[in-house]
């Protein structure tokens, strides 16, 4: 797989993105699912089309850029081509603060860029002239944060500290109500925190998963208080799209060792399509083994 990725971590506007990328190459396989992180991401297209599916919706076809608002389903990414794009990965509160987009209004959707991102096409045309993550930076420029963003990126920290902390707990911590935080937390980050708090769960068990080692699944999940195997196996197909034996499998069939990456799903010719993903959340029998 010949594919060159680059990303960083702005230090100036860490409060608001997670990280900026630019990736290009080709992938040895047709498209993979990616599993939900609690962010927006923002993507320009430099190359061919992509084509996404994100959750139950329709196939979307960026052929300049896509916004692909908060979600908790996993997105199948499918490259028609060679890629070619740079991408903006935000924090939890940082979709309306850099784009001017409410959350809530592109939940678990595919949106065209340009179209609620206005800078979005003097920015395509800078990279196509030769510019670099450096202007992606630069064509990020958020105004000074609210008293809600303030209180809901502490929330955020909170979960991330412990994700099992109820949110009446977190609420009383910031001194409002479990309603109060509820409403403008779904507001301001486009997810209710218990979405965000299982969400946080989930990546970080993923990123102690080593899929070229045995797994202890049922410890694993305990760990992170699923202590019912068949809850914890629901919540894993409906964020990954797929069983953890088909997770393991998945990524040893297309990643060496260092390629691995946690909440990535290859797809090869052989494996389930893309309405496996919309089905993924109907009840259906599964082991909690690799």
């Amino acid at each position: 797989m010949e594919f060159a990725y680059e990303e960083r971590r702005p230090a100036a506007l860490a409060r608001f993105v997670e990280s900026i990328w630019s990736a290009r190459g080709r992938i040895d396989y047709r498209r993979e699912r990616i599993a939900p992180t609690g962010s927006t991401v923002a993507v320009v297209v430099l190359g061919d089309p992509i084509r996404l599916v994100a959750g139950d919706g329709p196939p979307f076809v960026a052929g300049e850029g896509f916004l692909l608002g908060p979600h908790d389903r996993p997105v199948v990414n499918e490259p028609l081509g060679e890629t070619w794009c740079f991408g903006m990965v935000t924090t939890a509160v940082g979709c309306r603060a850099l784009f001017g987009v409410r959350p809530a209004s592109v939940r678990g959707r595919v949106v065209d860029l340009a179209g609620v991102w206005p800078a979005a096409a003097a920015l395509r045309r800078g990279l196509l002239e030769g510019g670099t993550l450096d202007l992606v930076a630069e064509a990020l420029s958020p105004g000074a944060p609210s008293h809600a963003l303030v209180r809901c990126e502490a929330a955020v920290h909170m979960l991330e500290a412990d994700p099992l902390r109820p949110i009446a707990g977190v609420a009383a911590a910031l001194g409002v109500s479990h309603g109060h935080l509820d409403r403008e937390f779904t507001e301001t980050v486009g997810l209710s925190p218990r979405i965000v708090a299982r969400i946080l769960r989930l990546r970080a068990l993923l990123a102690e998963i080593d899929v070229y080692a045995p797994v202890d699944w049922p410890g694993l999940a305990a760990a992170h208080g699923w202590f019912d195997q068949s809850h914890f196996i629901r919540d894993f197909r409906r964020h990954t799209g797929v069983t953890p034996s088909a997770y393991v499998a998945a990524q040893r069939a297309a990643y060496t060792p260092e390629q691995a990456a946690p909440g990535f799903v290859p797809v090869t010719e052989t494996s389930v399509d893309v309405k496996s993903v919309q089905d993924a959340d109907r009840p259906g029998p599964g082991r909690c083994s690799a």
